[in-house]
Formats: structure tokens, sequence, C-alpha cells
């Protein structure tokens, strides 16, 4: 009997760990990547539906539409086009932010994106 009680909440322990490490990152995310010394403001507005990955990129030069997004546990992955040129993005995705690398043009940028307050 003691063991059924056990093997129940080890159970109910186990899905409620799966449940916390499922991250909804649906919503509008901010941040800003150094480029050449200047600071350039980012919003992306998220759409997660299971492991795809849509929505939109905002930034000073423009809104882009995410392309080919998927989600991979704790990982993303998209591009945009900005000005015709294509940008892939790959991050993480931690508790309370999300870290994202891009490619623009052969330069490497890093940037972490806080969800914007409601």
């Amino acid at each position: 009997m003691k063991s059924k009680i056990l093997n129940s909440l080890a159970l109910t322990f186990c899905g409620a760990m799966i449940c916390l490490f499922t991250l909804d990152i649906t919503g509008k995310w901010i941040g800003f990547v150094d480029y050449n010394g200047n600071a350039i403001d980012l919003a992306y507005n998220f759409k997660a539906d299971g492991d795809k990955l849509t929505g939109t990129s905002e930034t000073p030069y423009g809104q882009s539409t995410i392309a080919d997004g998927k989600i991979d546990k704790d990982n993303i992955s998209f591009n945009i086009q900005l000005n015709g040129t294509s940008i892939p993005h790959t991050g993480k995705i931690y508790q309370d932010s999300i870290v994202l690398k891009m490619n623009y043009q052969g330069t490497e940028m890093q940037t972490t994106l806080k969800r914007a307050k409601k």
C-alpha cells in the first residue's frame, strides 16, 4: 500500500516538473543588439504552437515575419528577412529570458530578450 502511494506521489511530482520545463514563449519579447557600436532595439512577437514558431520581428528598420520557426524543448530557431537579407536566428529559452544568436551578413551577434511588460 505504501509503495503505491509513493509511486503515485513520484509520478505526480514528475508530471509537475515536466509542466515547469515546458515554457510558453508566446507574447512580446524585447531587447537590443550592439551593431557596430550602435544599440539597435529589437522586439519579437512570438506565437508558439507545439514545435512550430511563428510571429514577427520589429526593429527601427521595419517589421519582418518569422519564417521556418521551430521549437525543440528549450531551443528555438527561425529566419527573418530584413532588406532582402535572410537573418538566421538560434536561441535558448530560459524561465525569464531568451538568449538569441543571429548572423547578419557574416557578423555574429547575440542578445538577451526579456518578456515585455503588459
